[in-house]
């Protein structure tokens, strides 16, 4: 970990701070339990136990793995529908394929994205290739939902590929951490994610004993949760480490210092940034479905019910499960 690396001497830098800009502060940390998702494959639930007005516009993160699979082992999700929401599923290490009922799908692997906007009503399916299942391997991503306003709720479903060298790629001021823009702006430099929901989403690594300080945009919120590594978070330097999420208050920048030592196995520490401009708008989930009340949810069963998300193509990738 990480797929897409650089040298960070001959990448653009970040500006430092400017005397009248603010920290964030953090404002409480977590530590996400652990479970599994779809077909038995396992996930560190990012957000639980965090109030719902702190990760507005997100709505749940799941950081997937990091397994190592044995051949045979590799599992993902069956076929299911999503509506009035955004899927976001960044592949940080080894390889998932996508299909949906729109005609969207491709293979995300070492540092892609596959950004789907399920609008109106979708179906899809998240599951290893065949020769990943075959061969196993390492298996690291994660899977964020972003939530959309009620203007948007029915928009046409929409599928974008972001390959690992798409992402902007940016440098602290002082070339200790390396910062991939997945979707959103930092410092004027912006990446390639297309979102309806004004938000920022980034993978940092920063090298032990280093700090990253970059600015944030006064009317997003601010998250940062640790894949991996350990670190301190805010201007008092709130200890943070894998698995942990730090919600930050109000303020221009987001600051965070790797440990100036590190697990061997975990040679840095790893973080993704995350934030945007809250919606404020009621929010009813039921499973797949983020609508605005419960008679929305109600009408997006029937509809499931009814077909009207489209149909699993005659070619469907199918998951893999376990002979028995």
């Amino acid at each position: 970990m990480p797929a897409i690396t650089a040298d960070t001497l001959t990448l653009p830098r970040i500006s430092g701070p400017d005397p009248a800009e603010t920290e964030r502060p953090v404002r409480s940390v977590t530590t996400g339990p652990r479970g599994y998702e779809g077909e038995g494959f396992p996930v560190v639930r990012a957000f639980a136990g965090v109030n719902a007005r702190d990760l507005d516009p997100f709505v749940h993160m799941d950081q997937m793995g990091e397994v190592e699979y044995q051949p045979g082992e590799p599992r993902g999700t069956d076929w299911h529908p999503h509506r009035g929401f955004e899927t976001v599923t960044y592949m940080i290490d080894g390889r998932f394929a996508h299909q949906d009922s729109h005609g969207g799908g491709g293979l995300i692997s070492d540092g892609a994205t596959q950004w789907m906007t399920a609008g109106s009503g979708i179906l899809h399916i998240e599951t290893p290739p065949a020769e990943l299942v075959e061969s196993g391997g390492l298996f690291h991503g994660i899977q964020l939902w972003v939530n959309l306003p009620r203007k948007d709720k029915f928009a046409a479903p929409r599928y974008q590929a972001i390959e690992g060298g798409q992402v902007k790629l940016l440098s602290s001021d002082d070339g200790g951490a390396l910062v991939r823009i997945i979707a959103g702006e930092i410092d004027g430099q912006g990446g390639p994610g297309v979102t309806h929901t004004p938000i920022t989403l980034a993978h940092a690594t920063i090298e032990p004993g280093a700090q990253l300080s970059l600015p944030w945009k006064r009317d997003f919120n601010a998250l940062v949760y640790v894949l991996s590594g350990r670190g301190a978070v805010g201007p008092v330097a709130h200890p943070v480490r894998q698995g942990q999420l730090a919600v930050l208050g109000p303020g221009d920048r987001i600051t965070v210092a790797a440990d100036g030592s590190q697990d061997s196995h975990r040679p840095a520490l790893e973080v993704l940034l995350l934030g945007g401009r809250p919606i404020r708008e009621p929010v009813f989930q039921y499973g797949p479905f983020v609508m605005n009340s419960k008679s929305e949810l109600i009408q997006a069963v029937e509809d499931f019910e009814a077909g009207k998300f489209g149909v699993i193509p005659p070619d469907a990738l199918m998951p893999h499960r376990p002979l028995r």
